[in-house]
């Protein structure tokens, strides 16, 4: 819950709506409750004292021997009248009685069926008689406001069982003593079906537009994250819309702005250095010709060796800049045909490549880009590792292409200086056996435009290259229809070149 709670922006905002919503009406009914119980108390006093005294008054009209029949019948479920001969001695003794006489069940012509009882209850609630007696022990009758008691005779009125109940009492025009007693035994919330109803409305409504909102904002920040992502990858996509509020606009604006900054920052480079490798063949063969006029043999030699590794290296930059140059398009293709692809060719040409099958995938790559830095990685193993095994496996939250052999590896303090540019490990002056250096900065440039990197490490065995990336680019996977155990077995292959031996290097030894 938490996670999903961190990961929605709509989840956090409706929360964070309702959650203030609660709160402020929380906080008005504690600001309110206080007046409000005061008003309702005051509003049930009022009706008590009304009903009492239209109850004094028919007393009045009817004659001694109807009065009590005429109680029991305007008695309810929640108050009880009956007359004293005399008047009590004290409030509390008052109290008792009047407990005693609401826990008497109506009269039988009020209740025929006899399930009413009290409130509604065949088992009322009444208060106990402790709380009674000690709840108002200190307070004494009072007499009744004018405007609530407007009869000639006198009246008195009291409170027991804190302020739940309501006692009354006048004297009629025989000697005799009204009594009336109610008790509120359910105090009315301020949390009805009406208000609660008005606060599921009210929290769906301000849930519906959280919902609105929270969309509005999200749609185009995912549209940012995903466009962002292509960047990275070095994807070509199309401009961001810029619409919306002013904030979302800006940001839309701002990272249109640094996506074409990049490119054409990216273009700039590209150019240049296809310009300079271009520019630099002409003094080249200057110099070329310079030197078929050196009469010395050996200083001749040496000066177009010199020449020649300058040509080499110009002519690998220039084909360099304009690989970097090419836009190629972004499309889906099958990983692990590709990479099974590239070890088949090696293995054509007679090189010692392993392919270790794995699972099929859909991934959306510059494909032509990404053969190259592969190709780069195996051949590099074949060269000074004697041979390559290739595989494609799950890291956590990348795809790796896995390329391994048998060499000796690279010092550690070298390992991330063999991607600079034109940098060789080999010492000698043979582009043959030494190449230009430009095989890895190539391999990490294509890892890096695509979002992902190339990292290398030495093992017991060997070194291993590995090419990380992303794992958005997965569309689809497909689990290998066989799976393939390898073990090393020492075997002797012919070249296919020169028909000779070749050392013995490992081949795969399939297990259905």
């Amino acid at each position: 819950m938490t996670a999903f709670w961190r990961k929605s922006l709509a989840t956090q905002f409706i929360g964070l709506t309702l959650a203030a919503l609660l709160a402020s009406q929380a906080l008005t009914v504690l600001i309110s409750w206080d007046e409000y119980t005061k008003k309702f108390d005051a509003a049930v006093k009022g009706e008590f004292i009304s009903r009492a005294a239209a109850i004094t008054r028919l007393m009045g009209t009817l004659s001694p021997q109807t009065r009590e029949q005429a109680l029991r019948a305007s008695e309810g479920s929640y108050l009880r009248f009956w007359l004293s001969e005399s008047e009590p001695a004290n409030a509390n003794s008052w109290r008792l009685r009047a407990l005693a006489h609401l826990s008497r069940p109506l009269d039988s012509s009020v209740d025929p069926s006899g399930t009413l009882g009290w409130a509604g209850a065949s088992h009322p609630q009444l208060p106990d008689t402790d709380e009674v007696a000690t709840a108002n022990a200190n307070d004494p009758w009072v007499t009744p406001t004018p405007y609530l008691w407007m009869l000639p005779q006198p009246a008195k009125v009291l409170r027991f069982s804190g302020s739940l109940g309501y006692g009354f009492m006048t004297q009629l025009d025989d000697g005799r003593w009204l009594n009336a007693a109610f008790y509120q035994h359910d105090k009315r919330s301020s949390w009805t079906s009406r208000s609660l109803m008005s606060l599921g409305l009210t929290a769906f409504i301000l849930a519906s537009i959280g919902v609105f909102i929270a969309r509005r904002i999200a749609r185009p920040l995912q549209s940012l994250a995903t466009s962002a992502e292509a960047l990275g990858r070095g994807q070509n996509l199309p401009p961001l819309s810029e619409n919306g509020p002013e904030e979302i606009k800006r940001t839309a604006q701002s990272f249109n702005t640094m996506q074409s900054r990049l490119h054409r920052f990216v273009e700039d480079r590209t150019e240049m250095l296809a310009a300079i490798g271009h520019d630099l063949r002409t003094p080249l063969t200057s110099l070329r010709l310079r030197a078929e006029f050196v009469n010395d043999e050996e200083i001749k030699r040496k000066m177009l060796s010199t020449i020649d590794e300058l040509q080499s290296m110009t002519e690998a930059a220039i084909s360099f800049a304009r690989g970097e140059s090419v836009r190629e398009e972004t499309r889906v293709i099958d990983l692990e045909a590709l990479v099974g692809s590239i070890c088949d060719d090696q293995a054509d040409l007679g090189h010692p490549v392993i392919h270790i099958e794995g699972v099929k995938m859909k991934y959306f790559c510059r494909p032509d880009s990404l053969r190259r830095a592969i190709r780069n990685l195996v051949e590099n193993a074949v060269r000074y590792g004697g041979e390559a095994k290739v595989s494609l496996r799950h890291a956590g939250s990348t795809v790796d292409i896995v390329v391994e052999d048998r060499g000796k590896g690279i010092p550690h303090d070298m390992i991330e200086k063999v991607f600079a540019p034109f940098v060789r490990l080999e010492t000698s002056r043979n582009r043959q056996t030494g190449g230009i250096g430009l095989g890895l900065s190539i391999a990490r440039a294509v890892a890096r435009q695509h979002g992902g990197d190339i990292s290398l490490s030495n093992g017991e065995s060997g070194m291993q290259a590995v090419i990380s990336l992303p794992r958005e680019g997965i569309l689809s996977e497909v689990p290998a229809r066989k799976s393939r155990l390898w073990n090393v077995k020492n075997v002797v292959s012919v070249s296919r070149t020169t028909g000779a031996p070749e050392p013995s290097i490992p081949l795969p030894e399939q297990s259905n």
